[in-house]
């Protein structure tokens, strides 16, 4: 079995990781990519903010494995240290929150604390990098269904793995067409290197499409004549990378901080911070735009970079051929630095890094996640996963072990049945 898997994001480095580690053999496994750098668009530059319990009914059992499965694999390979995995206490600034984890909080240009099950006691919990004029904000979780990670360094990790496996990488290389055999079954992939222009194929009897934004236009490109329609569109959004003069805290108490087994040599991090005390913070608020344009800034802590994440400032920009062709905002960024002003105070912080991301999103709000159907028969060997919106990075684990499951036709960890075509 020749598994091809189209984008080598999150979604599709993921993949590749739990099937380097079942039955298909890493050398079977190919990975292709077009964008010369890789990450380069939600993959690396999104929020890595993680929840259990934050989805609609399609979409919660999906949501569980992979908030376990992001534990699990933290513990299992130093994940604080490596990628920032920690616990992260979840807050409001706002009225956003809501009761029933149903909310269409995306299609409300609302904040996805909407998505949230219920609020936390409040307690002392402050974010100590929040303007003081702010006062405390209300506790959606205290951390025991949220965390935090650094997805690029996630990312990195996870491809490293695939790497050292045997997974044959391919980028930057573009899937130009689909050849199948006599019988009609996928045979092989048609890639044009973008650095050499050299066209080779590779063989491929199953065919996954994880290719983020780009998933629909690569369908098309497969399948000109299909009449199916692929409802995964672009959700551009910028976001800022922060220092703050307040994060990270002091160091104080004397408790190792969960999910990590090494405590050793990290500088400045919360090692001794006590456990029932998680330092990371994700904090949900709201604005007031001209024109009433929806604007619900996120922020998010992060260990043991010392970095501020905002976010939440989508717009209306061209979905360019490749993720590397973005053009930043001016006025976006001007907006983003002047909530930051507000929430951290002027003067209280530094820009590193400014960023435009395309995330991929459905119609109907839930990823897509099974395989391609051809009237009413599966058409055999091609599968979708994508469409995860803002929580590509909380559900990536978990599509990947579960797509990796479909593909070799055994029994899935999750119900995706409200997630296919």
């Amino acid at each position: 079995m020749a598994v091809v898997i189209i984008g080598a994001g999150i979604i599709g480095t993921s993949t590749a990781y739990y099937l380097s580690q079942s039955e298909t053999p890493p050398s079977d496994i190919h990975l292709v990519e077009s964008s010369p750098k890789l990450f380069a668009s939600a993959s690396g530059y999104a929020a890595g903010f993680l929840a259990r319990d934050w989805f609609s009914a399609a979409s919660i059992s999906l949501g569980r494995l992979s908030f376990d499965l992001h534990k699990e694999l933290a513990e299992k390979h130093n994940g604080y240290k490596n990628w920032g995995h920690t616990r992260s206490t979840a807050t409001s600034l706002a009225e956003t929150v809501g009761d029933d984890g149903e909310a269409d909080w995306m299609g409300e240009g609302a904040s996805r604390a909407k998505a949230a099950k219920r609020i936390a006691e409040n307690d002392d919990t402050r974010p100590v990098w929040l303007a003081p004029r702010h006062g405390r904000p209300d506790i959606i979780d205290k951390g025991h269904g949220t965390a935090q990670v650094d997805p690029y360094e996630l990312c990195q990790f996870l491809m490293s793995e695939c790497k050292a496996r045997g997974v044959r990488i391919h980028q930057p290389a573009k899937a130009t067409k689909v050849t199948r055999d006599p019988s009609g079954a996928l045979s092989r992939i048609h890639l044009l290197s973008t650095e050499t222009s050299e066209e080779y194929q590779i063989p491929c009897t199953r065919l996954i499409i994880a290719a983020g934004a780009w998933t629909r236009e690569v369908f098309m490109d497969f399948f000109p004549t299909s009449k199916l329609r692929m409802p995964i569109f672009s959700l551009p959004g910028h976001s800022l990378l922060l220092r703050s003069k307040h994060w990270p805290p002091p160091l104080s108490g004397a408790f190792p901080q969960p999910h990590s087994d090494d405590t050793k040599d990290r500088g400045n991090d919360m090692r001794n911070r006590p456990l029932s005390q998680p330092p990371c913070h994700a904090l949900f608020t709201s604005e007031n735009l001209p024109n009433s344009v929806p604007y619900t800034p996120e922020l998010f802590t992060r260990l043991p970079s010392g970095h501020i994440y905002i976010a939440g400032l989508n717009g209306k920009y061209r979905l360019p051929a490749l993720p590397t062709e973005r053009q930043i905002d001016p006025a976006a960024i001007a907006t983003l630095i002047a909530t930051s002003e507000r929430l951290l105070g002027k003067g209280e912080f530094e820009v590193e890094r400014e960023a435009l991301c395309w995330r991929p999103t459905t119609d109907r709000g839930t990823p897509i996640v099974g395989p391609v159907k051809k009237g009413n028969e599966a058409e055999e060997g091609v599968w979708i996963a994508a469409g995860h919106g803002p929580w590509g990075i909380s559900l990536s684990l978990g599509t990947g072990l579960v797509v990796s499951e479909m593909v070799e036709g055994r029994d899935v960890s999750a119900d995706i049945g409200g997630l296919q075509l």
